[in-house]
């Protein structure tokens, strides 16, 4: 049976899951969630998820929500197959993905989800954006993006010469990103600029890309 992934492909959490799945050439079936009705916070989603967030995976019995979650499961449970994620066959180089997937998830994604709530998601709930809020993530942002550009002088990717988890993580809030006038931060480093252009251009992407049209709420 097919693993189900409850959401929306344009969540940027969502997409995470989504990329993950088409790397590890998965096959799942993505049960529509609609978040401006707020399906996300009925009684039923509730009782898979008790934040009431996208995603939210289920795999026979087991049921998994946080995105970063679901794609180590995913990972682990398909290694064999597709794209070695987690380079789990050398215990150095897994972890050297741990390490920079944390850098992601505590030091990257808090910076641009801010930015991206309140350049697109805010938008959309007929309010303005908070320009100190944007100023102060930017700022944030860009000390992390130092960071990478002078790591990508010495590795095509974060954890090292192959694709991981640590790159796919960035994906869909830098793809948000750049569709801002703030883009500038990552085109004007070069290192990072090829990595993204990299990242971007992967048949997974590619498939996952349509989707991202504009970016609600999500976990």
């Amino acid at each position: 049976m097919a693993m189900k992934v409850y959401g929306d492909g344009m969540s940027a959490c969502v997409a995470r899951v989504l990329l993950c799945l088409h790397e590890k050439e998965t096959e799942f079936d993505l049960v529509p969630v609609d978040l401006f009705a707020c399906h996300h916070k009925l009684p039923s989603f509730l009782a898979m998820n008790p934040f009431g967030q996208v995603p939210v995976l289920q795999d026979d019995d087991l049921t998994l929500f946080e995105s970063r979650a679901i794609t180590a499961y995913i990972a682990d449970k398909h290694k064999e197959k597709g794209t070695d994620l987690t380079r789990h066959a050398d215990a150095k180089e897994a972890a050297i993905v741990k390490l920079w997937s944390e850098v992601e998830s505590h030091h990257f994604n808090p910076a641009i989800s801010a930015v991206i709530h309140q350049l697109i998601v805010v938008p959309l709930q007929g309010e303005s954006p908070n320009a100190a809020i944007v100023e102060e993530n930017l700022e944030k942002l860009g000390k992390v993006l130092d960071v990478y550009e002078e790591r990508l002088g010495k590795t095509k990717y974060l954890a090292g010469d192959s694709y991981t988890l640590a790159d796919l993580h960035h994906v869909p809030y830098t793809y948000y990103f750049m569709k801002t006038s703030h883009a500038g931060l990552v085109n004007d480093r070069p290192n990072v600029k090829a990595w993204w252009e990299d990242l971007c251009s992967r048949p997974a992407f590619l498939k996952v890309s349509p989707g991202l049209t504009v970016a609600p709420v999500t976990s």
